[in-house]
């Protein structure tokens, strides 16, 4: 043990002679180190955020989403003269995959872009009809008043509830339960307003990104009877029409384990309803958490194969200067060498100053890492105020890193440093055993 703490002391010695070299060489570690365990940790962080992001639909739920078909593959659900463009999912389908084994509960889901107004106030939101499973499934939280109820529902009654930046941009700081509101030609009283929520990005090829902040949520029924189906939409010189009846299907199952065969029952039973044309999609949260662990073990592996290379060329770094250390202490060697030093010893000597480069480049690349999720945060609070403040939505990327937090695989730690050391090894072995090569004789005449 005294020999190896004797030849650490030299190696430390004849390392601090040459301190600035000795640590720009380090370098190449300290932030081949630092990418390892960063980029892993961004991987981590954005992969959790995915999975976050489905597990939010639920895991044993199966959703049914309408989707809008090219126009010309839509001549059996409009006539070219009408210009309607019918689509979607339908009432009726609501009733039988309803009546399905294996569903327990289900939340129909109606939207619309529309204007509301309180006196002089306008606001474009996006009406939301749907029942009272609504609030859990997106798990919303009311700030006030009530959500809507069965009983709305039953009794076709004209009642609202605003998202909280709706209610902030019609009514100011007043109270806006009891208050009314205009959506359309219609009037709804509020009920009720529910807390500010994250916007969701898009899940899967189907769903797209929600952003809840100008949401008014009405009962279902209200919104079919009053309403109704058919939404026109008008741009410069023209105008279209579509009629959809139901925006999303949500189905809740018994378990986990009847999520697939449930979902291949709904897309079985959606099939003889829909034969002329494909304008739904049925998406499976467990599926897509399935892929989105497995994307993120692909991930992990691409990110920490890149950040690697930087390991391996501050290796290459370490040899190069090892190199021409052994140049400069020829002399050196060829006195220790007729002094009764071995091979061994001289190879020794060598790649113990290589392993103390290479592994004190690990320890403070290890502790740059562990700083990652602070400096991204800083990051994130600039891109805010900096580029996002003020905006409605940064777009969905914007808002997935905004909110995503790096996280540190804990594995990557004495991965990383482990495979520093291991370069130190690999690339300081020529070097050590060149010195030991040396003649001791040429050696001892050098100049």
């Amino acid at each position: 043990m005294s020999r190896i703490l004797r030849i650490v002391q030299l190696a430390m010695k004849s390392l601090l002679l040459h301190k600035l070299r000795s640590g720009l060489t380090m370098l190449g570690i300290v932030f081949g180190v630092f990418s390892v365990i960063a980029m892993l940790a961004i991987g981590e962080g954005a992969s959790a955020q995915a999975e976050k992001q489905v597990l939010e639909l639920g895991a044993t739920n199966v959703i049914a989403v309408s989707i809008k078909p090219p126009v010309e593959s839509s001549s059996g659900g409009a006539s070219r003269q009408s210009r309607v463009l019918a689509y979607g999912l339908k009432r009726t389908d609501i009733e039988l995959v309803e009546n399905l084994d294996t569903v327990t509960s289900i939340v129909p889901i109606r939207e619309l872009p529309e204007e509301a107004r309180h006196g002089r106030n306008r606001l474009n939101v996006r009406i939301v009809g749907s029942t009272a499973g609504y609030l859990p499934l997106n798990r919303l939280k009311l700030r006030s008043g009530t959500f809507v109820t069965e009983q709305h529902n039953e009794r076709y009654e004209n009642v609202c509830v605003l998202a909280e930046n709706v209610a902030l941009e019609l009514f100011g700081f007043e109270d806006p339960i009891g208050k009314s509101i205009t959506l359309g030609i219609h009037a709804f009283e509020v009920v009720g307003v529910v807390e500010t929520r994250v916007a969701s990005a898009a899940v899967g090829g189907s769903l797209s990104g929600q952003d809840f902040r100008n949401d008014v949520y009405v009962p279902i029924e209200t919104f079919w009877l009053r309403i109704g189906d058919t939404v026109v939409q008008r741009a410069t010189g023209s105008f279209s029409v579509e009629e959809v009846e139901v925006s999303q299907i949500t189905l809740s199952v018994v378990d986990e384990k009847s999520v697939v065969p449930t979902a291949e029952a709904v897309r079985e039973t959606l099939q003889e309803t829909h034969r002329r044309q494909r304008d739904y999609d049925v998406v499976v949260p467990l599926e897509l958490l399935e892929q989105a662990k497995q994307i993120r073990t692909i991930f992990n592996v691409v990110l920490g194969s890149i950040a690697a290379i930087s390991l391996v060329v501050g290796g290459i770094g370490i040899m190069n200067i090892m190199l021409a250390t052994v140049t400069e202490r020829t002399r050196e060697i060829g006195i220790r060498r007729a002094l009764g030093a071995k091979q061994s010893d001289v190879t020794s000597q060598f790649l113990t100053e290589t392993i103390v480069l290479s592994g004190t480049g690990g320890v403070i690349g290890i502790l740059l890492g562990l700083a990652t999720p602070l400096a991204f945060g800083l990051v994130q609070w600039f891109v805010r105020t900096q580029f996002l403040e003020g905006a409605a939505v940064g777009g969905e990327m914007a808002s997935m890193f905004t909110e995503m937090t790096p996280r540190i695989a804990w594995w990557s730690l004495p991965l990383a440093f482990g495979f520093s050391v291991a370069i130190g090894v690999v690339f300081g072995i020529y070097p050590a055993r060149a010195a030991a090569r040396l003649d001791p004789i040429e050696a001892l005449r050098h100049e």
